[in-house]
């Protein structure tokens, strides 16, 4: 009898799940309860949000949990398993490419254009100038040089920690997780100090709302990414992972990289170039 429940192929038959129904739903009452918040639809709507966040919350734990379940102790995260889920892990990362090239888009289409003949409102707006007049800008050779500093530290430790985990040198793995996400929060308590710190506001402008949006949006990932570390170093003091299978931080690094290589086109686009002639002539005059 027990032959016959053997395994005979290389694929996982998933198990049915109450997980999308209950995530799907979750996130319903989530995206209801926020715009009624906003919106002052209804009385009820922070408490339909607070029960949508929840739900959703619930779902990724338990979700999450199942998938692990499965690949550490039931052994279906085959070879060919694992190759399907790279593919899934590509093209999901693909799309967060191209989520912030909307926001790239946004900003370099009124930056090299801000007198453009079809937008007469754009010119008499921004007065012809990028940055747009009365905008004081960030020095980027100060708090974002520092950050940019800190997550490409980051990026190098967390590749020693997946060399260590290829080498069987699992006390290597954990440090240069302990490291990495040291790095990854000192990024966010860097970058929350300079927003506090901002000249200009969200709205009003169309520099503020770029200039938050896209950088905002990568503080955002920075944080999940943290996360993300967070439960791979728990895994790892559970015993979790060995140099054969261990998709989760290999994931969870190729993420880490992917907000790496984000950083460094904002830095140079956006904090740098973005920063106007008055920052070169800062920089050149050592002021």
């Amino acid at each position: 009898m027990a032959e016959a429940h053997k395994i005979q192929h290389d694929y996982h038959l998933v198990d049915p799940s109450p997980w999308p129904a209950i995530g799907a739903v979750s996130v319903f009452f989530l995206a209801v309860g926020a715009i009624g918040w906003m919106h002052n639809s209804f009385a009820a709507a922070p408490f339909v949000f607070g029960l949508g966040a929840i739900g959703a919350i619930y779902t990724m734990f338990g979700w999450w949990r199942d998938v692990v379940r499965e690949a550490q102790y039931e052994g279906y995260h085959t070879r060919v398993v694992q190759i399907s889920h790279r593919y899934g892990m590509i093209l999901f990362i693909a799309s967060e490419v191209m989520f912030f090239v909307a926001w790239f888009w946004a900003y370099f289409n009124t930056a090299l254009f801000p007198t453009d003949v079809h937008q007469v409102a754009r010119d008499e707006f921004l007065g012809g100038v990028w940055p747009p007049k009365g905008i004081e800008t960030f020095d980027p050779w100060h708090l974002p040089l520092l950050n940019t500093l800190i997550l490409l530290t980051s990026g190098t430790t967390v590749t020693w920690a997946h060399h260590a985990l290829l080498e069987d040198d699992r006390q290597g793995m954990k440090w240069g997780l302990i490291c990495t996400i040291v790095l990854g929060v000192s990024f966010t308590a860097v970058q929350a100090y300079e927003y506090s710190h901002a000249a200009f506001a969200y709205k009003g402008h169309i520099y503020g709302a770029t200039f938050f949006m896209a950088t905002g949006f990568h503080g955002a990932h920075v944080i999940i990414g943290s996360i993300f570390l967070m439960v791979c170093l728990l895994r790892a003091f559970l015993g979790h992972f060995n140099p054969k299978q261990h998709l989760g931080f290999e994931f969870a690094a190729w993420y880490w990289h992917f907000v790496d290589v984000v950083w460094l086109f904002l830095f140079a686009c956006i904090y740098v170039w973005g920063s106007g002639v008055e920052s070169a002539a800062r920089a050149a005059g050592g002021h």
